[in-house]
């Protein structure tokens, strides 16, 4: 003969015991997990963010893990709503990537296990809780991703060439404004003075600064995944189109007034086109919505 002992709430004791215990279990396991995450990625995260908090034109980084974690916080009750159903294909990610991370301490090389880190947070979401809250949190995990600066070579290798576009199209529309010009490589050279189309100029910082925007306007004004990309993939023209817009103002300005030009204009312009670009963005959002979302125009 069994006996079942009952507590003042009416539970059987032993229920009650093992509802008590599960929440320091998953506490126990968070904290060591917690623990090795900050043992593994302590340099990383520390030298991320003193390049965020240095270079003007990653400053954007410091932002995105407050935003993710809102957004991830905001949408809690429709992931946790979700069945959580371990799985064991979530340890390949974690592998992969701590072989990125290893690759990367290895090779020197930043970008591999800065980006590790987050595959490594994706991966133990799909461990433990299954692929279902996974996917519900695929848009914190994207914008996370994009706190990552590009690598190095693929940085260089993608400003030369953005360098020479934005100095051909502004040589070509300042000839249309009638201004005197000559290009050479990344130089402009106008009647009194010679712009130089810098590295800084080749519009990879508002590239970076405006996709992480096009990010965030296609989470709050598109609710489907292909008008969202869509949007992405818009920002990037955009980017460079808004970048030849302040080279083609500077190389027109300074054949009228060089100091203006070189002075307050050009150190505004940086911050004037990215507002331009995000007002034209954001436009872009609502015309995708406005008319994919909503049938207008989709006949």
């Amino acid at each position: 003969m069994s006996t079942v002992v009952i507590t003042k709430s009416g539970e059987p004791a032993s229920r009650r015991t093992a509802a008590e215990g599960v929440p320091w279990s998953l506490w126990l396991k968070a904290g060591i997990i917690g623990f090795v995450l900050v043992l593994l990625y302590k340099d990383v995260l520390v030298d991320l963010a003193h390049d965020w908090w240095t270079e003007p034109n990653l400053s954007q980084g410091l932002l995105i893990p407050p935003l993710a974690a809102f957004i991830a916080w905001g949408s809690r009750e429709k992931t946790l709503g979700l069945p959580a159903r371990p799985d064991t294909r979530g340890v390949l990610a974690i592998a992969f990537a701590c072989l990125l991370y290893v690759l990367g301490k290895v090779g020197a090389e930043f970008f591999l296990p800065r980006i590790s880190f987050v595959l490594v947070l994706a991966g133990l979401v799909w461990t433990f809780w299954g692929s279902a809250r996974l996917r519900s949190l695929t848009f914190p995990f994207v914008l996370l991703a994009t706190m990552v600066p590009l690598p190095t070579i693929l940085y260089n290798s993608m400003a030369a060439p953005l360098q020479l576009f934005a100095s051909d199209i502004a040589t070509k529309v300042a000839e249309l404004a009638g201004v005197s010009v000559y290009r050479d490589g990344n130089i402009i050279s106008l009647a009194h003075i010679s712009l130089g189309v810098e590295e800084a100029c080749s519009g990879l910082n508002s590239l970076a600064a405006l996709m992480v925007g096009s990010l965030l306007l296609g989470f709050l004004q598109c609710s489907r995944t292909w008008t969202r990309s869509l949007l992405f993939c818009l920002a990037i023209p955009l980017s460079i189109a808004v970048n030849v817009v302040r080279v083609s103002g500077t190389a027109i300005l300074a054949d009228y007034h060089e100091k203006f030009a070189m002075g307050f204009y050009h150190s505004f312009s940086g911050w004037l086109v990215f507002v331009a670009g995000f007002a034209v963005l954001y436009g872009l959002s609502k015309a995708l919505h406005h008319w994919f979302e909503r049938g207008v125009g989709a006949k």
